[in-house]
């Protein structure tokens, strides 16, 4: 057969010339590493807590220089210190305060994150401008950066990863978990908008469960936040934050900006108390917060032991169930908390064999098939919730709960309640709808729709829901109301020139801003793609983009999407005319509906007289291809009458709109050169 020829003397060859030559690789390798001594000892961690750097020696055996590293290291005392530690790099600083700089003492505060040379030791003297690097190298084990792992080894800044290991990629998910998915919390955010009154000082905006992590809030108007606190223990507390800087709160790290007209709040976390962020009114105008952060999932499901064998002896069965379960106060809750999260799944009851030795009474050992002789255990059964009593705010609904029990045939019948008390009774009743009422939210409100003298501004008002989406519910009778009067104070008698300007909608000023590419920052905005091609080759079409709201997570460097209404200012359109150029062999045709697009809408600008196209001239020619003009007319907005072209803004009279018209040809020119009769009267 084929498979059994004989090896022909050249394959021989090679095949030897490969087994000599791996052998000298493996021997290659042998000898190189048989130049070093075995690896030493680790040393000592050079810290306590909070991550250091250990490292082993070994020496080189050979009066030659030896290939490779005599030198080893590894992270060790990967705990986390107590928060009266201090920071690491402040203790290295601190350690030269009795030491006289240029004949001065001076006390040293540590300078972080410098992007050339993170692992030198630079410091600043307290209320001085004076920088100093007093030491070319920090010790082992100190962090290259704030906000990272990565740390200092011998002078260098070496990678490390959420596992502790030296050179280690891998990180943390949202949720705190190192290369988790995750799937073990939540992204909360929303918007909150304080309401004026004059009995309420202040409110409360969000409350930030124990736990959470990446939490920003963003204040923009006259009031103030400020905190309370509550720990797992009860203790209560309250922060003012009446000033800029990062502060201990209950052991969670907050980092407070205050400018003039925001305030800004970032807790890394994870939060290791509840926060309730609140705003205390000036009473001058209301304010908005947006707020974001990542909730962690505290109620899950645990698998519980086997319940009790349903026999004694010749063969029973016993099961597991589920029970759910509080992280944080390690307890068993009702279900309905579990239920609450779609993540989770509760796991299925096991099943086992038990108690399989004969009965001493009994004639021997009986075999047990599997479902033959299977009786389940009695177990709890409920009716259905009855409907709750009331659509939110906090109801009731209730339920019925027996035991039964179920016999070889199915048949189901109820027992005494004994029977199943191996495993807790379910409830009877529970809290329902515990979510807020819908709420009425009144939006900015627009300019007034003149610019002298007396006319109207409207406002949005939304119905607005606990999760923050639009909704209905809302009572009619507490609506608030959705126009009022304003007034101009100049007179309107005055002549065109002299009235003032009156500022431009933002989207108008968006139609007239260049187009620039837009990056993604930690304050919310509009981020826009970039314009698709035009949808024809010739003539007027159209160009789309997609626009999104989106925010700079800075700690995990991750982009995230929010609401729209999330994101200040005028949105970008999405949408454009483009024109082409004309088309081949054609006069230069334009639809004056189009023109919506072009220029910006320009016809919902909000003032009393705007120029209107109304229709189209007579064609220029009456066969062969002639030209219409789109006639421009200035018109009062409220009553669609003709005024005066001078209380039109000249500058923003639309452009000459040209259409082609009676495209047909013209007669034969035979028929038109033919001899002509003779007339009909002679005078």
């Amino acid at each position: 057969m084929e498979c059994c020829r004989r090896a022909t003397p050249g394959i021989l060859l090679l095949f030897l010339a490969f087994l000599l030559l791996s052998s000298r690789t493996a021997r290659s390798e042998e000898d190189r590493d048989g130049l070093w001594d075995a690896w030493g000892p680790w040393s000592e961690c050079s810290r306590t807590c909070g991550g250091g750097a250990s490292y082993s020696l070994r020496r080189c055996l050979s009066s030659k220089s030896c290939e490779g590293r005599n030198i080893r290291y590894r992270t060790c005392s990967n705990v986390d210190c107590p928060p009266e530690a201090g920071d690491f790099r402040a203790q290295q600083c601190s350690a030269h305060n009795d030491v006289k700089h240029h004949g001065q003492f001076y006390e040293w505060l540590p300078v972080s994150n410098d992007p050339d040379n993170p692992c030198s030791l630079k410091c600043q003297a307290k209320g001085t401008a004076l920088v100093v690097e007093l030491a070319p190298k920090v010790l082992d084990g100190t962090r290259c950066y704030t906000e990272s792992l990565d740390m200092c080894i011998s002078g260098l800044c070496q990678i490390v990863g959420c596992d502790h290991q030296l050179g280690s990629t891998v990180k943390e998910d949202n949720c705190g978990v190192c290369n988790g998915d995750g799937s073990t919390c939540r992204l909360v955010r929303g918007q909150y908008k304080s309401q004026l009154s004059a009995t309420k000082s202040d409110d409360a905006v969000v409350a930030i469960p124990y736990g959470s992590r990446h939490v920003r809030l963003v204040l923009k108007g006259p009031d103030h936040l400020y905190l309370e606190t509550k720990t797992l223990q009860g203790a209560k507390g309250e922060n003012s934050l009446s000033s800029t800087g990062t502060f201990l709160v209950d052991n969670s790290s907050v980092d407070f900006q205050k400018f003039p007209d925001k305030e800004i709040l970032r807790m890394a976390g994870p939060l290791t108390a509840d926060f309730i962020v609140k705003i205390r009114n000036s009473g001058s105008s209301d304010s908005t917060v947006q707020f974001i952060f990542y909730q962690p999932i505290i109620h899950r499901w645990r698998e519980t032991d086997f319940f009790p064998c349903s026999a004694t002896c010749g063969g029973g069965y016993q099961l597991t169930s589920a029970e759910c379960y509080d992280l944080r106060s390690n307890r068993v809750v009702a279900d309905q908390y579990c239920h609450y999260y779609p993540e989770n799944i509760k796991p299925k009851p096991k099943l086992q064999e038990c108690n399989l030795d004969p009965c001493p009474a009994s004639d021997g050992y009986k075999q047990i098939m599997p479902y033959d002789l299977y009786h389940p255990l009695p177990r709890w059964e409920a009716t259905p919730w009855t409907a709750c009593s009331s659509s939110c705010g906090g109801g009731i609904q209730s339920r019925a709960v027996s035991c039964v029990e179920e016999d070889i045939q199915g048949h189901v019948t109820s027992v005494e309640e004994w029977k199943c008390m191996y495993t807790p009774k379910m409830p009877i009743a529970q809290p329902c709808n515990i979510f807020d009422c819908p709420k009425w939210l009144a939006q900015e409100w627009s300019p007034c729709t003149v610019t002298c003298g007396q006319g109207l501004r409207y406002r949005v008002v939304l119905c607005i829901d606990h999760r923050g989406m639009h909704t209905g519910g809302c009572s009619p009778k507490t609506k608030p109301h959705i126009k009022e009067e304003c007034i101009i104070p100049t007179p309107c008698y005055k002549p065109k020139e002299k009235l003032p300007v009156e500022a431009k909608l933002p989207w108008f000023k968006q139609a007239q801003e260049l187009e620039e590419g837009a990056a993604v920052s930690e304050e919310p905005s509009f981020i826009p793609e970039a314009w698709s091609a035009c949808t024809v080759t010739c003539g007027v079409g159209t160009q789309v983009r997609i626009v999104r709201c989106q925010v700079l997570l800075s700690f995990s460097q991750s982009v995230a999407d929010l609401p729209v209404d999330e994101c200040e200012g005028p949105k970008p359109a999405s949408q454009r005319a483009c024109y082409a150029g004309p088309c081949s062999g054609e006069i230069p045709e334009f639809n004056p509906d189009e023109t919506d697009g072009l220029f910006g809408g320009l016809q919902d600008f909000d003032e009393l007289y705007d120029w209107e196209y109304e229709g189209f001239t007579k064609c220029s020619e009456s066969c062969g291809g002639g030209v219409q003009e789109a006639v421009v007319s200035c018109l009062n907005k409220q009553t669609q009458e003709p005024a005066d072209e001078n209380l039109c803004v000249t500058s923003r009279r639309p452009p000459q709109l040209l259409k082609s018209c009676n495209l047909d040809p013209c007669p034969a020119r035979s028929s038109i050169d033919s001899a002509w009769k003779a007339c009909k009267v002679l005078c």
